[in-house]
């Protein structure tokens, strides 16, 4: 850092040169810093230098290498694909609380697995078809459209739909993240609701982001 003083301007401190200043860096709300609160305070703020000497630095970074990137801000597409590239074992926690009216969570969905899921072509929804006919299915067994049993998400901000690397949602003032999925073969969006005590269990011991939340064994009391 180096110190600005003179009489015309406030005394501040400035970086040295450009390759200093992150060029991902957000300001910091209370959210942000009860995110990282959730983490020790070695895995806060790692440094990263990229090719061309840019510093990059990662809100959150686990033992096991992965990297939590915290969002509160609106993102661009191009950001978005920068920062999954650069840093690859990825995962996204965003800041939910802001446009929370504008996501829609509907039915539960079966297992995809499941003989029941089999037997079911699912129905794309929009935000028009509001109550039971939201997400209606077609029961190929049956030949008939039924009431569905079906959770779907809407995203306001697109590029969270089309995410190379896991994003969860938290919408606040509950002890729970919302990760958006994919839940079959036709593409259907969808949401799991995933604990945050067990987001941060999984982050500190699984190696990939993408094994966050995918096995169920007794969390530590």
């Amino acid at each position: 850092m180096v110190a600005k003083c003179g009489p015309r301007i406030l005394h501040h401190w400035a970086h040295a040169t450009r390759r200093n200043c992150d060029p991902w860096w957000e300001n910091e709300t209370d959210w942000h810093r009860a995110w990282k609160n959730l983490f020790p305070e070695e895995c806060r703020e790692i440094s990263h230098t990229a090719a061309d000497g840019e510093i990059h630095r990662a809100d959150i970074k686990t033992p096991t290498g992965i990297v939590i990137e915290v969002q509160h801000s609106a993102m661009s597409d191009a950001e978005r694909h920068s920062r999954e590239a650069f840093y690859g074992n990825l995962v996204w926690i965003i800041d939910g609380r802001g446009f929370r009216d504008n996501f829609d969570i509907f039915h539960i969905l079966p297992d995809p697995n499941s003989h029941i899921a089999a037997d079911i072509v699912w129905s794309k929804a929009t935000r028009q078809m509001k109550g039971a006919a939201t997400g209606i299915f077609f029961r190929l067994s049956e030949a008939r459209r039924d009431y569905p049993e079906q959770k779907i998400t809407k995203s306001p901000r697109r590029t969270w739909l089309e995410a190379m690397c896991p994003v969860y949602i938290d919408f606040g003032g509950g002890d729970s993240l919302v990760k958006l999925e994919i839940y079959d073969e036709s593409g259907l969006a969808c949401a799991r609701y995933v604990s945050k005590k067990k987001f941060v269990h999984d982050a500190m011991t699984e190696a990939k982001a993408s094994s966050i939340a995918t096995r169920f064994y007794p969390l530590p009391k």
